[in-house]
């Protein structure tokens, strides 16, 4: 493209997030389905926070992250969802461009961070059930806040450069984002520069995150589930695996999704398929997190009935 040609276009100062609407009805619909989902998703997570720091008994490594996890969920839904409900809610589907960097910038920092939580707390898991004896000197007080810290920090500097690029790139319409939230690939579609360092980039940052933090998750819970089948009691060993299991399964789903939307290298051509993927992490995951990896749990049940 010319200067000349640069000259005449306007640059985008808004886009409109198309989300999944079709009509009055369908909006009326996914808005009562969405609010609810966020309720019920900020009130099981609150829950779980204020259960951790009141209760002596849950301050312990797994529920330090578990509180850790439920944290995230909050701001994490509390990113996307109330922008989505709005924009149901009424007939503005607008959002600024620095609204639409800063909700990427936040939503890429929570997504990473949750990645090594999720590595993190698998790692606890697997010291407590296969090597439990040193475990209580191993993960002390000072390296639960470590592993913490780090996973929080590490986030939020791994989502930085990308989203330096994506708000540096050049914008001149159109400006409507096929997604219900600014997620990378929808809005780099929408640049009329060269996008292939923005798009490589982001790919790459995506699969540094989140396949070293998948193959350690997956072969902690891996290793667990082994020990756990050679337990002589049948009883403990099924109680056992059905918790190992079902944390696995949402680990599973997490991360594919995710690698689904940001790894494979098919996301020009299916920005619909990607966008239905995009609610399994975005929204579906922050909703269940609590009730797989809280509120089944023993202690929890215990400290409740002491409330």
């Amino acid at each position: 493209m010319t200067k000349q040609e640069w000259k005449n276009r306007t640059a985008v100062t808004e886009f409109i997030l198309l989300g999944f609407g079709n009509g009055p009805e369908v909006d009326s619909l996914l808005f009562l389905i969405f609010l609810s989902i966020y309720i019920v998703t900020i009130t099981a997570n609150t829950f779980i926070v204020v259960l951790v720091m009141t209760n002596r008994h849950l301050h312990t490594p797994m529920y330090f992250f578990l509180g850790n996890l439920a944290c995230l969920e909050i701001c994490y839904s509390s990113n996307i969802l109330p922008r989505m409900l709005l924009s149901y809610l009424g007939e503005d589907r607008s959002i600024s461009a620095n609204g639409c960097f800063t909700q990427y910038y936040f939503f890429g920092c929570l997504a990473a961070t949750e990645c090594y939580l999720l590595s993190v707390m698998s790692y606890d898991r697997y010291l407590a059930v296969c090597d439990p004896l040193p475990y209580p000197s191993r993960m002390d007080t000072e390296l639960c806040l470590q592993l913490g810290a780090a996973s929080w920090i590490s986030g939020f500097l791994s989502n930085s450069i990308l989203t330096f690029l994506i708000s540096n790139l050049d914008f001149c319409g159109p400006n409507k984002i096929d997604h219900f939230f600014c997620d990378s690939f929808p809005v780099i579609q929408l640049s009329c520069g060269d996008t292939r360092v923005a798009g490589l980039v982001t790919s790459l940052v995506a699969a540094v995150c989140s396949l070293p933090a998948f193959l350690l998750t997956s072969s902690s819970y891996l290793y667990i589930i082994v020990t756990v089948m050679r337990i002589p009691s049948a009883t403990g060993r099924k109680k056992a695996f059905s918790t190992c299991s079902s944390h696995l399964t949402v680990v599973i789903l997490f991360y594919w999704s995710v690698l689904t939307v940001y790894v494979l290298p098919h996301h020009n051509t299916q920005t619909s398929p990607n966008k239905v993927f995009s609610v399994f992490y975005t929204i579906l995951i922050p909703l269940v997190n609590p009730f797989i990896y809280s509120l089944r749990n023993k202690e929890v049940k215990e400290a409740l009935r002491k409330q």
